[in-house]
Formats: C-alpha cells, structure tokens, sequence
C-alpha cells in the first residue's frame, strides 16, 4: 500500500529494527542479522543509521560509519515495492548532511558490481569509481566496485546537493 503521505526520513531506533529486517531479507541474498543492527544502535558511537518511514511502516534504511574523517556507506535498501518513488535520494541526501555534521571529508560505499541502478543513483550524487573489490561478495563472489565523493566540504558538490535537493522537494 502506497501512502499519499510523504516519506519521512528519520534516526533509526531499536523498535525499527523489525521493519528494517524486513526491507534487510527483500533486499540481499545474506541479510545482516538484527542483532548486527542492534549492536550498531547501541554499542558503535561512530555509526549513524537512518530510516525511511512510509506512514507506519519502514520502506527503506541506511547507515554509515565515520572512519578518520570518511563516512563509509555501511549499508543502504529500499523495498522493492518502494522503489523509483526517490526514496534512496531522500536516504542519500541524509547521509550526506549526517557526514557533514560528523566532520566528514569525503563520502565511500561498495556496490555489487551489477547493481547498475544503484551505481546510477551514486554517480548522479556525484560518486566516482575508485577501484574493486574482487569477489567481495560472499554469496555468490561478484566483484564491488569503490565509490568516492569529492570532499563533501567543496562548492561543487555542496552546489550539486543543493540542486539535487531542489529537485526533490
């Protein structure tokens, strides 16, 4: 059911972990157990995860974690039945300010190799290739590609979200 109401993007909790299980197990072949999100939640102090609220059910997460001064794109999903309703971007943009605000200099994900959707959306955000991760992949060895940002603090990419941003809204 697809709500007229717009999609919220909102600070994961402990209660959402249900709901993100199950944007998790339509999403992957190997899921991330709940007790990983748990942990992150309540142990990890460098992490910061997001949902995407459609009403009162979770259509889509995402999380990273600060590593010196790089947010790693740890993990990101949208339901299948919520896709191509931008509810990534929204997601994406998030990640983004959330970077900022932890004094990031630059953004980085991997992506399977075949996900050209997903690549597409990076790149449009301004994501560049920077390498592979041969056989990343432990359910079936597909190689990850590397993405990068240019620093997040630029005028460029500052420019290009708040252009992205407009667009969304």
């Amino acid at each position: 059911m697809v709500s007229t109401a717009p999609v919220l993007i909102q600070e994961m909790t402990l209660e959402d972990v249900d709901g993100v299980q199950s944007v998790e197990r339509a999403s992957f072949p190997v899921p991330w157990p709940a007790n990983a999100f748990r942990h992150e939640l309540t142990e990890n102090r460098k992490a910061r995860y997001i949902v995407a609220r459609d009403a009162d059910r979770i259509v889509g997460y995402a999380g990273l974690w600060l590593m010196v001064d790089e947010a790693h794109i740890t993990t990101f999903a949208v339901l299948p039945d919520a896709r191509r309703r931008r509810i990534g971007e929204r997601l994406l943009q998030r990640l983004f300010e959330i970077a900022h605000e932890m004094s990031a200099e630059w953004l980085t994900l991997e992506v399977r190799a075949s996900n050209l959707a997903a690549q597409r959306l990076y790149e449009k955000y301004g994501f560049r290739r920077a390498g592979v991760r041969r056989r990343y992949y432990s359910d079936n060895n597909e190689d990850a590609l590397i993405m990068w940002t240019e620093r997040i603090k630029d005028r460029a990419v500052r420019d290009r979200l708040a252009k992205l941003r407009q667009e969304l809204d």
